[in-house]
């Protein structure tokens, strides 16, 4: 990491714009009298272009507003007379239009300005307009220059004139550059100079061109053609000069432009030209070589560097020497330039006007353009060479004075105006200004102030009487106060206060000092692998009250943020790095003040580039030497080389490997096979990977042979009783050795004395056929080709055929170990049985019933397998009090043989399964209600549950208690010791042999309290008990949940909804499926919602490392986006507070460098709102009083009915009886159903040992003619059945008035 702490902060380019004001002199405020001052002029060397309209610049200020004139060759130029010539409004700026035609050569001259008011008149330089030219080249034949080889040779350029010169260069007549070297090169006269003609010079043209600057264009020279005339051998020469002649020069240089001595030499070999100054070093801070050495260059020349250099032309033949005296001459330049005088009435002053040169210049005075000697008399002034004094000035004395320093060489004029005023202390800065400056910096506090007489400036800090002064503070005459190093106590305000003796005026500053931006821990330099996750930090400490700005750059440009990158505050993340990601950053932190920087390389580490141009050398029969060029490692080194081959006979277009050499070899020799038509690639390995192929090298082809080995792997087996199939291992295109590769395969019975059989074959397999029943056959296999047969081979022996075993095991015996396993005994087979070999025996056994009476079981056949030649085995995992039936065969290599007796035997009782399930119901803060199911597997007769439970609240655990239950009970009530702790239930079935598995659950957590998730508890007996994950039904109302998950080949898409209604306590939780992060296979899964009508427990899974921060962003249905910062745990969980209730919220988790996916989500709905205290009215006395009132109507109701029946009627009141007490039931909450009656079984029912419930009436309302036309309520109760629709027989009868009968009334009510 490089920090680069910025020198020029802010206030520091503040502070050099201050310092700017100090070395000015005080100046006039605009709205006072004053002569005028020139502000703006055109150079004095004015060059134009002739295409366009002429601007020369006079701009003056004064007050009054100053009047402008102009002389035009020291005579007056009337601007009004000539149409083409204008000035600009309230300017003095010439204009000359030529859009009306004229030449622009017309107007050529030197032009001085005068700006003029009541005060005085202020003059311009003389300014020298010349319009640019670019004269064409003037017509000439150029002879063909005949010369010979060796000779030195200068081709003329001779440009035309032009206006400024032209800038020349050389090329030929196709336009192509001519090569230049220590040879060969252009002179600054534009000439080109050869220092020895070559026969490779005569292969083109030469010509010389020239570009003029204002109008763009090239004018070339007719071209020189060389005829070079060759010598038998070209003669070495000292060296000699070309340029300049003779031993020496003299060379003349104005003060402050560039000096540039140039030597060129001829000849043979080409010289070097080396240069010295005598009597001393070249000044290295501002000395350039050019031109190969031949041109010396030094900037901004001064008197010290006149004196004598030399050059020195050297080759192997020797040395020539060429001195140049160099004189350097001045222009004139200030020593003191005159400035502004501002007196009050009755002071003294004085102008001085101090200039040198060489030669020294002469001083001129003039007054209001005029010169001092031809102006009217002063008796307040006194000229004194070169200065002016005045004494006892008064009111009207005022006027410009110009002071003309001029020499052979060029001249200074400077305009410098007294004026005299009596005005009272004034502060030209802004009232009130607010400093703000970085700790330690030098800052400047500005008091910009005027009055005449010139008013005295103190400074004053938080009103204190005393000046400041000091080692930390400096004044300056303008009345700026400097703070060397601005300190924390240096803050405050400031007063600065200018008098005379006309008054006094005062202002203030406040100054802030501000903490300085450091960057505290930058980016470090990387080296990292391409595809991988990088993080660039960039830690800043700045000063709260300042807004920060952070930017990055990247190879000192400004780096885009892309898709791959995220900008955080304190770093850089750049996922899936690429090679382009290389390169430089630059963290850059910055303030209105100051800023800093850091910068780090990052380096991307490639599979390396493909080597290149292959080559095949040193060929023989059996090897060949490969060589390859190879590419770029991409910053991580080759560790590798991997040749690989293809050939075209056997696998053409499939490459193979051949060898692997290490990396820093690019040659090798290559072991080839006989008869193989090669073709080579190469491929580059290095730390992260394997590169692209090389492009293939050019075949080769070795001659054959007879092959050297025989096949592999070979082995006879029947696949039929009476076959035998021989197969093997091919040999490859490297093993042929030759063409028509062959097998001879050779078998006979072992054992006996028959002679060998064998057939030639082209295929990897024969079949022998018309074998005998599993005999074992000795078999060899040997490869042949055109040249030959391979080595004599090695003789295996293989298996004929194999038949079905003809016996079955006999005398089987069986022996019950306990519940669940029995072990077998049994006579084994004769050999000659088997007929084959065999593998082994195999008991088949199935369960037939149970000794459970209604117990339906599976009768599906099971098998276990003894292998190997033994008489016992054990059968184990069988079913606890269970009939099972078992026979045993023979298996080998065929199949099954036939089956033996069966035998039956009966399981004696077992423990049971765990209940299926617990179901945990807390209908107030009273009590706990759980219910649950009886075993799947009872194993035996069920003697009744036992119970364990125990109260927790965080770590703190209560004691264990213990419930026993009959074998019928499956519900339980529990009265909780309070309100805030939760029960951690163990429920267990028992037989007469013990108890069975366990079922653990927890009950709800309350709202204060997170959502716990499934993992060990403690048991009984201390041990660690892992818990099953199960879902716990908190209440009959059940959550909904859906989760979509398209998987498509990259991508996981995963939506989860959780609904919540106003039942729930907490809904059934959904996860998300797994979402990798980051490259090493980091993710976070198992995203879960537990919710309430205004809070959700979320929790997740993760493998991420510790300390991870993570964030749980979520967003409501109306897209209101909320976060929240989570430090990781395993698992880890977070609470969401202040939910509204029956909203729909989208939430994700993810690390903090990461970004949430817009696909990975779940989606949860919070419960509508409710009353937490609620009771069970069925214990409530309103309610069984309206119960009791509904019976009596019951009982009249029954009377009713039984008169109407004794008199004829059909009216089906017990029907409707049973089904209004039926829906009188349903009559609650319709959110919290507590009652038992939703448990209670339907009346001829019963329960079987499974749990199912089996009903014997299908009743239901149509089968009493008005089900199908009933209303049901939103909560599904029954209404409207007697008052809605009336019976259609009873309306008509007589019983009309029964529509208004408290009966009917009542039922209008239910």
């Amino acid at each position: 990491m490089v920090m680069q702490q910025s020198l020029l902060t802010c206030s520091g380019v503040v502070f050099a714009l201050y310092l700017h004001h100090v070395i000015r002199a005080i100046e006039v405020p605009l709205d006072l009298s004053q002569p005028p001052t020139i502000t703006e002029q055109s150079v004095k060397d004015y060059i134009v272009d002739p295409r366009d309209n002429i601007f020369i610049e006079c701009e003056a200020k004064g007050n009054p507003i100053p009047t402008f004139s102009w002389t035009r060759n020291g005579k007056f130029f009337n601007v009004a007379k000539d149409p083409k010539v204008s000035m600009q409004r309230r300017s003095g700026t010439l204009v000359i239009d030529f859009r009306g035609g004229g030449r622009p050569e017309d107007y050529e001259g030197e032009y001085q300005c005068s700006a003029r008011n009541e005060y005085g008149t202020a003059l311009s330089s003389k300014i020298l307009l010349q319009v640019s030219r670019s004269p064409l080249w003037p017509k000439e034949h150029l002879d063909l220059v005949e010369i010979d080889e060796g000779s030195p040779l200068t081709l003329k350029c001779n440009p035309p004139p032009g206006l400024p010169p032209p800038v020349i260069f050389w090329m030929s007549s196709s336009m192509e550059p001519i090569h230049q070297d220590k040879r060969v090169s252009q002179g600054q006269n534009g000439d080109l100079y050869f220092s020895n003609v070559m026969l490779q010079d005569a292969q083109t043209d030469y010509s010389c061109n020239a570009r003029f600057h204002f109008t763009h264009t090239i004018q070339q020279k007719n071209p020189y053609t060389l005829k070079v005339q060759t010598t038998r051998g070209v003669m070495e020469t000292t060296p000699s000069f070309m340029y300049p002649y003779g031993t020496s020069s003299n060379q003349i240089v104005l003060r402050g432009v560039d000096l540039l001595l140039e030597c060129i030499a001829s000849g043979v070999p080409a010289p070097d030209i080396m240069w010295y100054k005598k009597g001393g070093e070249l000044p290295t801070d501002k000395t350039k070589l050019e031109n190969f050495n031949k041109a010396l260059r030094i900037t901004n020349v001064s008197e010290e560097d006149s004196g004598e250099y030399f050059c020195l032309a050297s080759n192997k033949m020797g040395s020539i020497r060429h001195t140049i005296s160099v004189r350097v001459k001045a222009a004139p330049y200030w020593l003191d330039e005159p400035q502004n005088l501002i007196l009050a009435p009755g002071e003294d002053g004085r102008l001085v006007c101090r200039a040198n040169g060489n030669p020294k210049p002469t001083i001129q005075w003039l007054v209001n353009g005029e010169p001092i000697e031809s102006a009217p008399p002063n008796p307040s002034r006194e000229v004194a060479g070169d200065t002016i004094v005045f004494r006892d000035t008064q009111i009207g004395s005022s006027a410009v004075y110009q002071c003309n320093a001029s020499n052979e060489h060029g001249y200074l004029l400077a305009n410098a105006f007294v004026s005299v005023l009596d005005v009272p202390p004034r502060i030209l800065a802004p009232r009130n200004q607010l400093i703000k400056v970085i700790q330690y910096n030098r800052t400047l506090l500005d008091c910009p102030f005027f009055g005449s007489p010139i008013p005295t400036l103190r400074w004053f800090k938080n009103g204190q009487g005393s000046a400041l002064d000091g080692e930390n503070y400096q004044r300056h005459e303008n009345g700026s106060l400097e703070i060397n190093m601005a300190r924390k106590e240096d803050q405050g305000i400031y007063t600065c206060v200018a008098t005379n003796i006309l008054g006094k005026a005062e202002n203030q500053v406040r100054l802030e000092i501000k903490d300085p931006t450091r960057i505290v821990r930058g980016p470090e330099d990387l080296i990292v692998k391409r595809g991988s996750m990088v993080r660039l930090d960039c830690r800043i400490k700045h000063d709260s009250t300042l807004k920060l700005t952070v930017a990055w750059l990247k190879d000192d440009t400004p780096l885009y943020i892309g898709n791959r990158m995220k900008k955080e505050d304190d770093g850089l993340i750049i996922y899936g790095v690429a090679e382009k990601d290389q390169g430089d950053y630059t963290c850059v932190a910055s303030t209105e003040l100051d800023k800093d920087s850091a910068k780090a390389f990052l380096t991307v580490l490639e599979r390396p580039e493909r080597p290149r141009d292959l080559e095949l050398t040193d060929l023989a029969e059996r090897s060949v030497r490969l060589t390859w060029i190879p590419g770029d490692d991409n910053n991580s080194p080759i560790t590798d080389y991997v040749v690989q081959f293809e050939e075209d006979k056997f696998q053409p277009g499939s490459w193979h490997n051949h060898s692997r050499y290490p990396g820093s070899v690019n040659s090798a020799v290559l072991r080839l096979s006989p008869y193989v038509n090669y073709q080579f690639r190469v491929i580059a390995v290095n730390e992260v990977g394997s590169s692209l192929p090389s492009l293939p090298s050019e075949r080769y082809h070795t001659i054959g042979a007879s092959p050297e080995i025989n096949p592999t792997g070979v082995r006879g087996a029947g696949t039929q009783k009476n076959n035998m199939e021989i197969t093997w291992t091919p040999l490859n295109a490297t093993q042929a050795y030759g063409p028509n590769l062959r097998y001879i395969v050779n078998w006979r019975q072992r054992d006996t004395r028959d002679s060998w059989s064998n057939e030639t074959v082209r295929t990897t397999r024969h079949v022998v056929w018309n074998t005998p029943i599993y005999v074992p056959y000795e078999i060899k296999v040997q490869a042949e080709n055109d040249f030959g047969r391979a080595p004599e081979p090695d003789v295996i022996i293989g298996y004929s055929g194999e038949d079905y075993p003809k016996a079955a095991p006999t005398d089987i015996r069986l022996k019950v170990i306990n519940s669940t396993a029995v072990s077998l005994q049994w006579s084994r087979v004769y050999p000659d049985t088997i007929q084959g070999q065999l593998k082994e025996y195999r008991a088949y056994f199935w369960r037939e019933s149970s000794l459970l009476k209604n117990l339906w079981v599976s009768k599906k056949r099971q098998s276990v397998g003894f292998v190997g030649d033994r008489p016992r085995g054990l059968v184990s995992r069988l079913f606890p009090y269970s009939n099972y039936k078992l026979e045993m065969v023979v298996v080998n290599g065929r199949g099954d043989g036939p089956r033996s007796e069966i035998k039956e035997f009966t399981t004696p009782e077992g423990v049971p399964s765990a209940p299926r399930y617990i179901r945990i119901r807390q209908p107030n803060l009273e009590t706990i209600t759980l219910e649950w199911d009886h075993p799947e597997h009872p194993n035996g007769i069920l003697t009744g549950y036992n119970l364990r439970y125990q109260a927790f609240n965080g770590s703190k655990m209560g004691r264990t208690l213990v419930e026993t239950f009959s074998p019928n009970q499956t519900r339980f009530t529990l009265k909780r010791t309070d309100p805030i702790s939760r029960y951690r239930f163990f429920l267990r079935a028992r037989t007469q042999v013990g108890d069975g598995e366990s079922i653990v659950e927890e009950s709800p957590a309350p709202l204060n309290e997170a959502t716990p998730t499934p993992g060990t508890v403690p048991t009984g007996g201390g041990a660690a008990t892992l818990l099953p994950t199960t879902t716990v039904s908190l209440t009959s109302t059940t959550a909904i949940a859906t989760t979509t998950i398209t998987t498509a080949a990259t991508t996981t898409t995963t939506t989860t909804t959780v609904s919540g209604t106003a039942a729930t306590t907490q809904s059934a939780p959904t996860a998300t499926t797994r979402r990798e992060f980051a490259t090493n296979g980091s993710s976070i899964w198992n995203v879960k919602a537990f919710t309430n009508s205004n809070w959700a427990n979320i929790t997740w899974s993760h493998n991420f490392s510790a300390g991870t921060d993570f964030v749980v962003e979520y967003i409501t249905s109306n897209n209101t986006v909320r976060s929240i910062p989570v430090k990781a745990q395993t698992p880890s969980s977070v609470q969401l507070a202040d939910l509204t209730p029956g909203m729909t919220y989208q939430l994700w988790v993810f690390p903090k460098w990461s970004s949430p996916s817009k696909t990975s989500y779940i989606t949860f709905t919070t419960s509508s709102a409710y009353t937490k205290n609620h009771v069970d009215i069925a214990t409530q006395g309103w309610f069984i009083g309206l119960m009791c009132a509904i019976a009596l109507l019951v009982l009249i109701l029954l009377i009713v009915c039984f008169i109407k029946r004794s008199r004829g009627g059909k009216y089906p009141v017990r029907e409707k009886v049973e089904v209004l007490d039926h829906e009188d039931h349903k009559v609650d909450d319709p959110s919290f159903d507590y009652s038992d009656e939703d448990n209670k079984e339907p009346p001829g029912s019963h329960t079987s040992l499974d749990g199912t419930i089996k009903q014997e009436s299908d009743d239901s309302l149509v089968d009493y003619g008005e089900g199908g036309e009933g209303q049901f309520n939103e909560d599904g109760s029954f209404i409207g059945q007697y008052t809605v629709k009336k019976d259609k027989e009873e309306t008509e009868g007589n019983e009309s008035s029964e529509a208004t009968s408290p009966v009917n009334a009542i039922y209008s009510l239910a």
